[in-house]
């Protein structure tokens, strides 16, 4: 496992993290069994994985409480992430918001405190004064965002240091690097990937759109017509599920599984920290995990980024893998 620095911090965090919302078993992910999301976080334990991802949303807080259950006496072992939710950024309920989280975990302070999306109905100045407040109490150590798009990200910036933007970004979906990458290089912001492995995509587990599950397909390199859709888009279907099979090709290849190819892609990318990955059981943690030994050879990165330049272009400067960018500035 690596270690890299969270932002301007002296914070070290594994190179992949474990992200903590497919362990609840709701619509999206499916039944869930609690014994294998605790395996799963034991199993990351021990493969180096320093650095866990939750959030109050996820499961309405049940992520944070199996969490906070499972790591026991080795919560000072790890960096735990967790997120305020959009409609909870006002002082008085981020307070209140944040209380609940170190119930929920079972501790006195959370490494790294994150608003999950930006509310623009809410100065940003009121939820950073609100931030700002519970670090000098010790109940967070350092602040960061999610979801935080350049014009986002410059006002935050602006009024407070905030160490690391977590964004959806894989090998098809890459979006940041548009405008919002550069802008997290220039002021030492980690960038933290979630959806990594494009929710299930990027694990060659599907061939076709067809196999996708419609809680899966959701995205907008999804079609409009699918259930549960609210992007309003035609999709990129075809386009999608053709560069899979390009990246399907060149894995198999090298012999190593899309999965770990696609998360050790992300980890040599400019203002990459750690990478989100999603771990259900202990075998997925083990074997995410090892994508961060990974040292991928130089021209498999181009052939990589080559196969998903005509995605890139088509989606563009997209931020928001669900709807438009308007919730992204």
């Amino acid at each position: 496992m690596q270690y890299r620095r969270l932002g301007k911090t002296d914070v070290e965090v594994s190179a992949v993290a474990m992200g903590c919302w497919a362990i609840v078993g709701d619509f999206t992910w499916g039944p869930q069994e609690e014994k294998d999301a605790e395996e799963a976080i034991q199993s990351a334990l021990d493969n180096g994985v320093t650095f866990f991802d939750t959030a109050e949303a996820y499961g309405n807080g049940y992520s944070e409480q199996l969490l906070g259950k499972s790591l026991g006496d080795r919560r000072r072992d790890v960096t735990i992430a967790t997120k305020v939710s959009q409609s909870n950024l006002a002082p008085k309920k981020l307070r209140t918001s944040c209380e609940n989280s170190l119930k929920r975990l079972g501790t006195d302070y959370i490494d790294l405190y994150q608003i999950h999306w930006p509310n623009h109905d809410i100065p940003i100045q009121d939820t950073i004064g609100a931030m700002e407040e519970l670090k000098e109490e010790g109940k967070i150590r350092i602040i960061g965002c999610s979801n935080f798009g350049p014009q986002d990200l410059s006002g935050a910036l602006s009024r407070a240091r905030f160490e690391s933007n977590q964004v959806a970004y894989n090998l098809l979906w890459r979006g940041i690097e548009f405008g919002l990458r550069d802008l997290c290089l220039q002021n030492d912001v980690s960038i933290l990937p979630y959806s990594p492995i494009a929710q299930g995509l990027l694990t060659g587990k599907f061939s076709s759109p067809g196999q996708v599950p419609p809680q899966r397909a959701r995205t907008r390199h999804f079609s409009d017509k699918r259930p549960h859709t609210r992007h309003g888009e035609e999709g990129a279907e075809d386009l999608t599920f053709q560069t899979i099979e390009k990246l399907r090709r060149a894995c198999d290849r090298i012999r190593i599984p899309m999965v770990q190819v696609a998360l050790a892609y992300l980890l040599t990318c400019p203002g990459v920290t750690s990478v989100i990955a999603g771990m259900r059981n202990a075998q997925q943690a083990r074997d995410n995990a090892q994508a961060a030994g990974l040292d991928l050879p130089e021209d498999l990165i181009e052939e990589l980024e080559s196969a998903t330049s005509r995605l890139k272009m088509h989606f563009g400067p997209s931020l928001d893998l669900w709807q438009s960018d308007e919730r992204m500035g």
